[in-house]
């Protein structure tokens, strides 16, 4: 089989990668194609913000808001509605995945005599309906399209839309049918049937969709990268080096995402040279045009082991960018704790914590869970003070964390504190089935009846009890040498059956 794939590989992971997934489950590339070079906006004079038809648009913040109200406006304003400028606004919707007001534009659009669309006009509009209005509402758009608006935009836009909701079926057979009306001339489509059966884990069906590719178009840089992602879910380096020379002899320039996916090839056969020169090549492509691959850069530092790639990846960033994203943030905070570098990811965090009013919840919690994971206990525990000084409120996850950080070491007067913190912080936690096994078993081996009878009264407060709470503190108390008091009536009261 070509490129040494096992068809019995789930890929799962890997194609829900940002490194790959982000580049292209997107239809933005198709669409690029599809509008004429001669729609091209005028470059931007610069200077101040100027008050444009694209900033009022772009300023909708609120989906109750109206674009068509916003345009019409302008209108009345007796200010010229340019298609240019719209098609550049959609795109900039889309990438903020504010789809309301991308599909009210693409409406007005379609519904002005003075605009002519093009096939990629519809193609947008039909991924739009997709993404607002579900697959039914696209199917029929299609449908109801005049048959000159039936190309190979609209076909593959409906294509990626059956890919996204995984519709192995459906994309067959319209794949089928674009392949005999000649619509299969360009890589596209393969690539989007590709990611699907890499999805699902259909890798027997891989190796077919490349030759058809090959005999009727040629491959570009997302279907190597794809075929890479296959490689690196099986950890197969001599697979991947073919293909990256294949790439080569093609004269495609590989891209971020390429040395992305060799580099942590490299890495996980430990072939660390290797992976620092594949690192640096990435390295080259980090510009301010193309900020994604920095996060990336730092979470390979990271694997490697190399603290200093991750210090000065980020200290270059800050160089570059007047603010970090709370994504950027997390990423970087979250690569120092794993490094072990936790006065650091405390420092950013609290940098963080000053400049960001999002208080998102998870970016401590990577703190809680790499202390916790290194047996430190204690730090955790500061950690958890000094976000509780600052009137912040922990999510269940971080009760979890620290249950378990306090159930390693058995101290279980902890134990159920947490547990009773997180049911009367936090509103509908629903505590960890697992998690709530491994406390009851330890209370029950332990004979610790007291403990369970707070844990009982804990979780029916929580509405979480069930038999398996009981049964525990039956077998708690046997090993107690004690008797319980009416727990068959108890049981009767809290509605949980005997047995």
């Amino acid at each position: 089989m070509p490129y040494g794939f096992n068809k019995n590989t789930m890929l799962m992971r890997y194609v829900r990668s940002p490194l790959i997934a982000s580049r292209f489950f997107s239809t933005a590339a198709l669409v690029e194609k599809a509008v004429p070079n001669n729609e091209v906006a005028p470059k931007s004079g610069g200077g101040g913000r100027r008050n444009t038809l694209g900033r009022r648009l772009i300023g909708l913040v609120y989906p109750k808001h109206s674009a068509v109200a916003t345009i019409q406006k302008w209108k009345e304003e007796g200010r010229t509605v340019r298609k240019y400028e719209l098609n550049r606004v959609v795109r900039e919707l889309r990438k903020l995945k504010r789809y309301k007001h991308a599909l009210e534009i693409c409406e007005w659009m379609r519904l002005q005599k003075d605009i002519k669309l093009l096939p990629g006009d519809y193609a947008i509009h039909l991924d739009l309906i997709a993404k607002n209005r579900g697959l039914d509402s696209a199917e029929k758009f299609f449908e109801d399209l005049p048959d000159k608006m039936r190309d190979q935009a609209t076909y593959t836009a409906l294509l990626h839309t059956y890919v996204q909701n995984k519709l192995s079926g459906k994309a067959e057979a319209l794949m089928k049918k674009m392949s005999d009306c000649g619509l299969t001339k360009y890589p596209l489509p393969y690539n989007h049937m590709l990611s699907l059966y890499i999805s699902e884990g259909k890798l027997e069906k891989v190796p077919e969709i490349v030759k058809e590719l090959k005999k009727n178009a040629s491959p570009d840089i997302f279907t190597y990268n794809l075929l890479l992602s296959v490689c690196a879910s099986q950890n197969d380096i001599e697979a991947a080096g073919k293909i990256f020379v294949e790439l080569k002899e093609a004269k495609i320039e590989p891209d971020w995402v390429t040395f992305s996916a060799l580099t942590n090839l490299y890495i996980r056969g430990k072939q660390f040279d290797k992976a620092m020169c594949t690192l640096k090549e990435m390295e080259k492509m980090a510009t301010r045009e193309n900020r994604v691959v920095y996060p990336s850069l730092i979470s390979l530092y990271t694997n490697m082991g190399d603290k200093d790639g991750v210090h000065r990846i980020w200290k270059k960033m800050k160089s570059c960018f007047r603010k970090m994203s709370n994504a950027e943030y997390t990423c970087a905070i979250s690569s120092l704790a794993k490094l072990g570098e936790f006065g650091e990811a405390e420092k950013l965090y609290n940098e963080r914590e000053s400049v960001s009013g999002s208080g998102d919840a998870r970016v401590p919690n990577i703190i809680l869970a790499a202390y916790i994971n290194g047996d430190r206990i204690e730090m955790a525990e500061n950690f958890y003070r000094q976000i509780a000084q600052k009137g912040s409120s922990l999510c269940y996850t971080a009760w979890e964390l620290l249950t378990r950080g306090y159930l390693k070491k058995q101290e279980m007067e902890k134990v159920l504190d947490c547990f009773k913190q997180g049911v009367s912080n936090v509103k509908k936690w629903n505590p960890n089935d697992k998690l709530v096994g491994e406390v009851l078993k330890q209370l029950e081996e332990l004979g610790d009846t007291e403990g369970l009878e707070k844990l009982l009264v804990i979780l029916r407060n929580a509405g979480r009890l069930s038999t398996m709470v009981y049964n525990s503190l039956l077998r708690g108390y046997a090993n107690a040498g004690k008797m319980p008091l009416v727990v068959a009536e108890r049981m009767e009261k809290d509605k949980c059956a005997n047995g």
